[in-house]
């Protein structure tokens, strides 16, 4: 069987692409894992099938590197969206479905190579915060851990032991470091699923704006996040611990496209 499929990133972000509006595609977990395999395959920090909806403009289903189905995935929102305008479904606004329901993107600045995408994220409510870290759900569990220097921290070593930890048993959660500057965020994240480090994660940022705002009292709910891979954005609405109208913001780039015999 060969395959075809595009390569997009998002503030380094990898995903590989699959228009399977057919859905005459249906790659194993073990295929998948192969295709992410960034030696004996494409590479990439997940896969992503684009599906017919009957109620939205198309479904979003996101597996991990590993193969395995994920949660919801911020950049890879981004990049579905880049991918949906770039194959003609949309003109400039998406309206699709997800693992954790309904989202919209918007394409708010194009050129031939980089798109600049705004996504909406559902409302988070914060349940859990203690007295070292805050833990969140933004449609992907996460951990998020504010420290003096990220360059202080192993947070490969560091974040694999938390993710795995027995407080977030069965299926374990993503985990952000985050500085604080000036007028920014600087966040790492170790994602489950791909059990390493990250260039950025989207629904990482997400968490990690989320409990800035709540450990700094911030009444902006602006926060301009650094990542490994780059610049994104986030603005959302709060009422005490509920925040809503969450968008995530940066830019998406398709890479190369091509075809993969499997």
């Amino acid at each position: 069987m060969t395959v075809s499929f595009a390569k997009y990133q998002g503030t380094g972000n990898d995903f590989i692409l699959i228009d399977n509006r057919e859905r005459n595609i249906k790659l194993t977990t073990e295929q998948i894992a192969n295709i992410c395999d960034r030696r004996f395959g494409i590479g990439g920090d997940g896969l992503i099938y684009i599906l017919p909806s009957e109620h939205y403009d198309f479904e979003m289903k996101y597996f991990n590197a590993d193969g395995k189905e994920g949660s919801m995935c911020g950049n890879g929102g981004r990049c579905i969206t880049a991918f949906a305008y770039q194959l003609g479904m949309i003109t400039k606004n998406a309206h699709f479905n997800a693992i954790d329901g309904e989202h919209k993107g918007v394409v708010i600045l194009s050129s031939d190579q980089e798109l600049y995408i705004e996504l909406s994220l559902n409302d988070v409510e914060l349940h859990s915060q203690h007295e070292s870290y805050y833990f969140l759900d933004t449609g992907s569990p996460h951990y998020v851990e504010f420290v003096d220097k990220l360059e202080n921290i192993n947070v490969k070593e560091k974040g694999k032991a938390i993710r795995w930890d027995r407080r977030f048993k069965p299926d374990g959660t993503n985990v952000n470091f985050v500085e604080l500057g000036d007028d920014v965020l600087n966040v790492v994240t170790f994602e489950r699923g791909v059990e390493d480090i990250t260039l950025s994660c989207g629904t990482g940022v997400t968490a990690a704006a989320i409990a800035a705002d709540v450990k700094l009292n911030n009444n902006n709910h602006k926060y301009n996040i650094s990542t490994p891979g780059g610049e994104l954005k986030i603005n959302f609405e709060r009422d005490n611990f509920i925040f809503s109208n969450i968008k995530l913001s940066g830019p998406v780039v398709k890479v190369f496209e091509g075809t993969i015999k499997i």
